[in-house]
């Protein structure tokens, strides 16, 4: 997918591609093969995204995937929308609070659905291995580190 085809999914029609937008009545399905994952600014450098379905940047709703390899951290942050996340592989290790405590992780396995609030704080570790979350929410996408030293977006040497 080139860029300006983000956030759209694809449907193969007669040897022709089309894009298909949230809230066009057509039948769409997205293949794990035609995921595409992306270095996002706010996140660690090793750590993935792939939007699925939406404009996260923009209002409406959206469907995002997050890869983070084992041993990544996302350290206390918190987001303006409320959020679905629902573990698509491995292990996903969720914890609430203003610091980065392991004591407070919770793991949750493949198939587990995790409800967060908006602006709750919260962080991530990959601690047992590489993990990948569908998150789904209402846009605009926002992410707010509670220290300014954790944010990858000030660490650009």
């Amino acid at each position: 997918m080139s860029g300006n085809e983000s956030g759209a999914t694809r449907r193969k029609t007669e040897g022709t591609t089309q894009f298909q937008q949230p809230g066009q009545e057509v039948f769409k399905s997205i293949l794990p093969e035609d995921v595409d994952w992306k270095p996002f600014p706010a996140f660690p450098p090793s750590v993935r995204l792939a939007v699925v379905v939406g404009q996260p940047s923009e209002p409406g709703p959206y469907t995002i995937r997050v890869k983070s390899p084992h041993g990544a951290k996302l350290m206390p942050h918190k987001h303006p929308e409320d959020r679905v996340y629902t573990v698509i592989s491995g292990v996903f290790y969720i914890g609430l609070g203003d610091e980065f405590d392991a004591n407070k992780l919770e793991a949750y396995p493949p198939g587990a659905v995790i409800v967060l609030p908006g602006n709750t704080a919260h962080f991530h570790w990959a601690k047992s291995g590489e993990y990948v979350t569908q998150v789904t929410a209402i846009g605009p996408l926002g992410l707010e580190y509670l220290s300014p030293e954790d944010d990858p977006r000030n660490n650009k040497p």
